[in-house]
């Protein structure tokens, strides 16, 4: 389904088409759609040039010369880039023999599902005191193997002033996430409410072992557990932008 909506730069201009079911590696040349994708990053644009809760604008903008998203105001300035936060594993040499038992078209299928605008979201993405970024950080620990569920419960933690596996990280970025306010309002602004319950718990696609161990799915019935729940995240994520615009 596509929707138009338009974001600070494109008002007076034609509208934006989101289509929630578009792949971004269709438009990015076979290389990373999270940097080559030019309709993923006007999507990006436009869904989170928005007001903050604080009803203070965050206009992004895609002029600044080497920068993939940038805000500067009175907030401060931020650089921000995309990421890919649903990991299929498909091309994981662990996981391979459990794949392997997966017909392909499912696998397919899965992995085209992962590259919507449902399982995107933006970070900052500029290095502090050369260390790694949110991006880099989450997909290098094998505590968090790239997921978004256990990255929320790392942000969640960070909001509560709580250890976490990327607590070092995200404490480099607490300018960012201070725009949000709290959880809750970070939450919000990126449409995660499906990946929490009403009492501001993550909901994990695996059973929590409190980041105590490696995040990756141990054998086929646990992946084929977090491929389903993952895609009903995705899926909804993508009917709430839809419905956004509705």
């Amino acid at each position: 389904m596509r929707k138009r909506c338009s974001g600070s730069e494109s008002r007076g201009k034609l509208a934006v088409v989101i289509d929630t079911s578009f792949d971004f590696r269709s438009d990015a040349g076979g290389k990373d759609p999270d940097s080559y994708s030019a309709t993923l990053r006007r999507y990006h644009q436009v869904l989170w040039s928005k007001p903050l809760p604080s009803g203070l604008p965050f206009d992004l903008s895609v002029t600044q010369p080497g920068a993939y998203l940038y805000h500067r105001s009175d907030l401060g300035e931020f650089v921000l880039a995309s990421d890919s936060v649903i990991p299929t594993f498909g091309r994981w040499k662990r996981l391979s023999p459990i794949i392997e038992q997966i017909p392909k078209r499912e696998t397919e299928a899965f992995r085209a599902l992962s590259y919507t605008i449902g399982a995107m979201m933006v970070f900052p993405g500029n290095r502090v005191e050369g260390k790694a970024t949110i991006n880099g950080a989450r997909g290098f620990n094998v505590r968090i193997a790239d997921r978004l569920d256990l990255t929320l419960e790392c942000i969640r933690r960070h909001y509560l002033h709580l250890e976490s596996p990327l607590a070092d990280t995200l404490a480099l970025y607490s300018d960012f996430f201070s725009l949000f306010g709290d959880f809750s309002g970070y939450v919000d602004f990126f449409l995660l409410d499906d990946l929490v319950t009403l009492d501001q718990e993550v909901r994990f696609h695996l059973p929590f072992e409190d980041c105590r161990t490696s995040a990756y799915p141990r054998d086929l019935a646990s992946y084929l557990d977090y491929r389903r729940s993952s895609i009903e995240f995705i899926e909804a994520r993508n009917r709430r932008i839809r419905a956004l615009y509705d």
